[in-house]
C-alpha cells in the first residue's frame, strides 16, 4: 500500500514529527475500512471494473482537500484509549479492538495496485475487453514468476536431501550428492523432516562462515555467529524486536534510508517505533553523505533514541552501489553515535556496472581497525535474489557482530521460540554458500546458468534505463546494482489536480492510469518515501528479455498519451 504521507522538510523535524506518525495510524484504518467494504461489495461491482478502480484508489489514497496537504488524521492513541464499547458488529474482533499497529504498517510492493492487477487478471480470464492481453507484474522483485529458471545444482541438492532414494540413481552428479549426505549427516535421523537447531544446521552454518571468510578475502568468520533464517526478513525482523525498547524515556528509532525497501516502515510500524528518515542524494547518483545521517539522527534524537542505522546495499528501490569511501563515512558515523548497523546485503551478487563494486560493511569495518572494527553490526543476505532467485523457498542467514555475549544470548534465546527456520531453505543457503568448484562434475553447467542470469539482468538494467530516459519529463540515475530502476517524475500541473480530485497521491494517480491503460504493475514512490514536491515510482528488471522489451513500448505509448492529455 501506497505511503500518503509526506515527512516534513529537514528543518522541521521535531516534536510535530512524533505526533504525525502517531496520527497516521488512525488515517490508515480508515483507509483500511473502507477498502474492506469496497471488498465485500466486489460482486455487485463486478460489471464496473473502471469504477471499482477508481474506488479503491479513491479509498486507499485520501488528500486534504486545502493547501495539497496530505490528510492529518485523529490520535489513534486517544481514539484506543477510551473506553472499549461493544461494537455493534458480531464480531468479536473488529478493526476497533485489535492492535492498531497491524493496521498502520503498510507493504507497498503488496498493496491496492497489485490486488487490482489481480483482479484485472481475472477479469481477462472472464474475456473482459482490455486494451491489452495480460498483466506485466514490475512491482516485485520475483524472479522466477518473471521467468527466470531456477539453477540445477540448487535443485538437485535439494531433490536429493528431501528424496534420499535419489542417491542411488546415476542421474546425479557424484559432489550434488557428497554434498547432500553432509547436509543429511546434520540432521537428527539424517532426515530434513527433523527440527534443526534453532539457529540452522551447524554444517550449513560452518559453510556460511567459510563463505563469507572467502568473500572478504580471509577475514574470519565465526560460525556461531551465523543464524539461518528464513529469508532476510525475519532476520531483519528478531533484531528490530530485540531492540524495541525504551531508554531514558523515549521510544526507539530507527533510521532508514529514503527511498527505503517497505519492509522496515512496516516493522518499524508494526513493533510501534519511531521511523527516522536520512535522504539518499539523487543528484549525486543516490549517495549518501555524513551530514544528512548526522542531520536526520540530531533531529530524532528529540523525540526517540536512534538504535540503529539500516544501509541497503546495494540499494532497493534505488539501484545505487555504495562506494568504499561512502561505506567507511557510514561506519564513522555509526561509531561516533553508537547505533546498531543493519547491513541489508541481499543484493552483493547484483552489480551490474564496470566501474561499481560490492563492499561488505564487516571487511570495511575490519579493514579501518580499531575503533571500528569492533563495532557491532548485523549483516543479511536472501536466496531470493542474487542469481538464485529463489524466493518461496525462503532461505537466509544474518551474521552477528561484536554482540555483548549476554545479548547474544537474549536473541538466541528469543529464536528459539520460532524452533527453526524451514529446512528447505538451508539447503538452498548451503546451496548459495558452498557451490561446485572448478573440477567438479556440476561445476560447468553451473557456471553457465549462473553467469547467464547475471548477464541476462545486466542486459535488462541497461534497456530499461535507455528506455525511461529517453522519456519526457524523466531523470533516470544508471541502475548499477540490484533488480530495480526508480526514476524521477515530472508529472503536469494538469495530471496532479486530476489526481486530487480522485483523493490520490500524483504518483499513485500515474501508476493506476499505467495499469488500467497498459496492465503493466508498478509501485508508486510515495510507497518507498521520496523528497516532498518529487514524484517516482519503482519498477523492477526482471521480466524476459522479449517481455521487457514489450513493456517498455507499452510504456512509452502510455506515457506519451499521458503527458498529450495533462500537459
Amino acid at each position: 500500500m501506497s505511503r500518503m504521507l509526506i515527512k516534513p522538510a529537514a528543518a522541521t523535524v521535531s516534536a510535530a514529527l512524533q505526533q504525525h506518525q502517531r496520527q497516521q495510524q488512525q488515517y490508515v484504518i480508515r483507509r483500511w475500512k473502507s477498502f474492506l467494504h469496497n471488498s465485500n461489495n466486489a460482486n455487485r461491482r463486478a460489471a464496473k471494473s473502471t469504477a471499482t478502480s477508481t474506488a479503491l484508489a479513491a479509498a486507499t489514497s485520501k488528500r486534504h482537500e486545502s493547501s495539497g496537504d496530505f490528510i492529518q488524521p485523529l490520535d489513534v492513541r486517544r481514539s484506543f484509549s477510551t473506553s472499549h464499547k461493544m461494537p455493534s458488529s458480531s464480531k468479536a474482533l473488529t478493526l476497533e479492538n485489535i492492535n492498531p499497529n497491524f493496521i498502520a504498517m503498510e507493504y507497498a510492493v503488496r498493496g491496492p495496485l497489485v490486488i487490482r492487477a489481480g483482479e484485472i487478471e481475472k477479469e481477462l480470464e472472464k474475456g473482459v475487453q482490455k486494451p491489452f492481453d495480460q498483466v506485466i507484474r514490475a512491482n516485485i522483485g520475483d524472479c522466477h514468476a518473471m521467468g527466470q529458471q531456477p539453477l540445477t545444482f540448487l535443485r538437485q541438492l535439494m531433490a536429493l536431501t528431501f528424496e534420499t532414494r535419489l542417491l542411488d540413481s546415476p542421474e546425479y552428479p557424484e559432489d550434488v550428492k557428497k554434498r547432500a549426505c553432509a547436509i543429511l549427516d546434520g540432521c537428527q535421523g539424517q532426515s530434513v523432516g527433523s527440527y534443526t537447531d534453532s539457529a540452522g544446521l551447524e554444517v550449513v552454518r560452518r559453510q556460511v562462515a567459510q563463505y563469507i571468510e572467502k568473500r572478504d578475502g580471509g577475514i574470519a568468520s565465526d560460525w556461531q555467529n551465523i543464524y539461518l533464517t528464513a529469508g532476510a526478513s525475519p532476520g531483519i525482523k528478531s533484531i528490530l524486536s530485540m531492540i524495541n525498547s525504551e531508554v531514558g524515556c523515549k521510544p526507539p528509532g530507527v533510521m532508514v534510508p529514503i527511498p527505503q525497501y517497505p519492509l522496515y516502515s512496516a516493522t518499524i510500524s508494526e513493533y510501534g517505533m519511531t521511523k527516522v528518515d536520512y535522504y539518499l542524494e539523487e543528484e549525486t547518483g543516490w549517495s549518501l553523505g555524513r551530514k544528512e545521517l548526522q542531520r536526520s539522527y540530531d533531529e530524532a534524537k528529540k523525540v526517540c533514541n536512534p538504535r540503529a542505522l539500516v544501509v541497503i546495499n546495494p540499494g532497493n528501490p534505488t539501484g545505487q552501489v555504495l562506494t568504499r569511501e561512502n561505506i567507511e563515512e557510514i561506519i564513522k558515523f555509526a561509531h561516533d553515535n553508537k547505533v546498531l548497523v543493519l547491513a541489508d546485503e541481499v543484493y552483493q551478487d547484483n552489480v551490474y556496472d564496470k566501474d561499481s563494486k560490492f563492499w561488505s560493511f564487516k571487511k570495511v569495518a575490519y579493514e579501518m581497525g580499531e575503533p571500528y572494527r569492533s563495532l557491532e553490526m548485523v549483516s543479511f543476505l536472501s536466496t531470493s535474489k542474487g542469481y538464485l532467485g529463489e524466493c518461496g523457498i525462503r532461505g537466509g542467514y544474518m551474521e552477528v557482530l561484536n554482540f555483548d555475549p549476554k545479548v547474544k544470548a537474549m536473541l538466541t534465546k528469543s529464536i528459539t521460540a520460532a524452533l527453526c527456520s524451514t529446512t528447505a531453505g538451508q539447503v538452498a543457503v548451503s546451496a548459495l554458500v558452498n557451490p561446485p568448484q572448478p573440477g567438479e562434475p556440476s561445476y560447468d553447467l553451473y557456471k553457465k546458468e549462473r553467469d547467464g542470469i547475471l548477464a541476462a539482468l545486466k542486459e535488462r538494467a541497461e534497456l530499461v534505463h535507455k528506455a525511461l530516459n529517453s522519456f519526457e519529463g524523466y531523470k533516470v540515475n544508471p541502475v548499477q546494482g540490484a533488480m530495480y530502476v526508480f526514476p524521477q517524475i515530472e508529472i503536469p500541473p494538469k495530471a496532479i489536480a486530476a489526481a486530487k480530485a480522485k483523493g490520490m497521491a500524483p504518483d499513485v494517480f500515474y501508476a493506476f492510469e499505467l495499469l488500467e491503460t497498459s496492465g503493466i504493475c508498478i509501485v508508486p514512490g510515495s510507497g518507498f518515501g521520496q523528497k516532498p514536491g518529487t514524484w517516482h515510482f519503482r519498477s523492477t528488471i526482471l521480466p524476459q528479455t522479449d517481455k521487457l522489451k514489450l513493456m517498455m513500448e507499452k510504456f512509452r505509448v502510455f506515457h506519451t498519451e499521458f503527458m498529450k492529455k495533462y500537459k
